[in-house]
């Protein structure tokens, strides 16, 4: 019976470790059509979280920023993003200076502010709106391409979306058939 069990578990770690690859691939096929939206997660950057007291969201000295790792990072997924055949049809961004740095390190191009996009730490009086724009701008994507959106980990899970860690995406397409009025295709880990 304990060679039984052992086996089960040694099964179900095998699996645990090969799903997300097919969870990214699948994700990956996602993003080389058109409808397909991708919530990007900042590229790393550390520091207090929230960001600094006193910080500006107009001003990125105050806030926190990319790291040299994060640079890397984000131009590594950039790199994935191109070689994979990802197909870019529309850009937006939290204006947060790490959201917007991220996606032009990729080489995406210069994205759109978009307040749906905001950071929810920052516990903005009008949080709940925001979070209801978010999920109509995904509810709404068609295409051409891919919609592209850089974001924070704590406004991908108001969402109900799993948070892939700095530098991950986590894919979804509209889908009315699900509860959310869209459906995660998957996620692709931080490179």
């Amino acid at each position: 019976m304990l060679r039984i069990a052992v086996l089960a578990l040694a099964a179900l770690a095998a699996f645990a470790r090969t799903a997300p690859a097919q969870d990214a691939e699948a994700a990956w096929r996602a993003l080389a059509g058109d409808g397909a939206v991708a919530l990007i997660r900042h590229a790393q950057a550390p520091g207090p979280s929230p960001d600094p007291p006193g910080f500006r969201i107009e001003d990125c000295a105050t806030q926190r920023n990319l790291s040299a790792a994060g640079r890397a990072q984000a131009e590594r997924l950039g790199a994935l993003w191109r070689a994979k055949g990802a197909k870019l049809g529309k850009l937006l961004s939290s204006p947060w200076c790490r959201c917007r740095d991220t996606v032009r390190l990729m080489g995406l191009g210069e994205p759109a502010v978009e307040n749906a996009l905001w950071n929810l730490l920052q516990r903005p009086p009008d949080r709940d709106a925001k979070v209801a724009r978010l999920q109509s701008i995904i509810r709404a994507w068609r295409g051409p391409g891919t919609l592209a959106m850089a974001t924070h980990g704590i406004t991908m899970r108001a969402i109900g979306l799993p948070d892939p860690g700095e530098g991950g995406i986590a894919v979804v397409v509209p889908d009315s058939a699900a509860a959310e009025g869209y459906r995660l295709v998957g996620t692709i880990p931080p490179p």
